[in-house]
């Protein structure tokens, strides 16, 4: 439990600065998405061809993920095209938290105690309340965003599980990185996913790398801990991305933000002690 614990704290970091990146990118964000999905699914195409490949049940739940990865992408591009940094990320975070531990306890037989249960609770209260009062499109963005985040991870949890290797997430890349492309190819994007590999592609390369150590931490982690513990603990990240919006961003509330983020770690404590 440990070790899963401190994955997914190093994937929270790691996450909320490629997410930044993708806030401060190119103007179609869905582009700077696919740059580095691209990136981490060559590197990943690599790896599993090196390591020998997983099972190819391994591939039907990847396969799904990477389904439910183009409307998150889309989503999440619309997210920061309309909302604010510390607006976006809290909402869909927190909300994608609260589905996914939810899932886990439907689908795949997570089990938490009741002060776990109210840790979770806890977690969505307190990131939800770190947007504060918003405009409807911004929460309606992060909502649905929210919910394609809490769906893909119920998905990867099964799948690892499934095949009980960490290259699980090696095959998820792969699959997220053929949907994305074959929907902005089909949304005829075409000659700009040429220009923007052109211009951008040390910004992808980097943040290609950063979003699959994120993952496949992540990915490790659901076989060590319920996917709730495991997705609640990642969703720390908010706290990283309220103080950033406020302090560095220009978004402001900063001190409501910070007695929000004082919310989330109360809940994240509650969902340590109740695992």
């Amino acid at each position: 439990m440990l070790t899963a614990t401190i994955l997914a704290l190093v994937a929270a970091v790691l996450h909320a600065l490629w997410n930044l990146s993708v806030k401060q990118s190119i103007s179609d964000r869905f582009l700077a998405l696919w740059g580095q999905f691209f990136v981490a699914g060559v590197l990943s195409a690599v790896v599993l061809v090196v390591a020998g490949g997983i099972p190819a049940r391994g591939f039907l739940w990847a396969g799904l993920s990477g389904l439910t990865h183009v409307p998150y992408c889309l989503l999440l591009a619309k997210a920061y095209s309309v909302g604010d940094f510390s607006v976006a990320y809290p909402i869909a975070r927190g909300g994608g938290a609260l589905v996914a531990g939810l899932g886990g306890i439907a689908l795949l037989g997570d089990t938490f105690r009741t002060v776990g249960l109210i840790g979770m609770v806890v977690v969505a209260c307190g990131l939800i309340a770190l947007a504060g009062r918003s405009a409807s499109t911004q929460v309606i963005v992060a909502l649905c965003l929210a919910a394609t985040i809490g769906v893909y991870s119920v998905l990867d949890a099964k799948g690892i599980r499934s095949v009980d290797t960490p290259l699980y997430a090696a095959a998820t890349f792969i699959c997220v990185t053929m949907t994305t492309s074959c929907y902005a190819l089909a949304s005829g994007r075409g000659s700009q996913m040429v220009s923007a590999m052109r211009s951008y592609w040390r910004r992808f390369v980097v943040m290609g790398i950063a979003s699959g150590i994120t993952y496949a931490l992540v990915q490790i982690a659901f076989q060590r801990a319920p996917v709730g513990y495991v997705t609640c603990l990642r969703e720390s990240s908010v706290l990283i991305a309220a103080f950033v919006g406020a302090r560095y961003l220009g978004e402001g509330h900063a001190a409501r933000r910070m007695a929000a983020a004082a919310v989330v770690l109360v809940g994240l404590l509650l969902l340590v002690v109740g695992q």
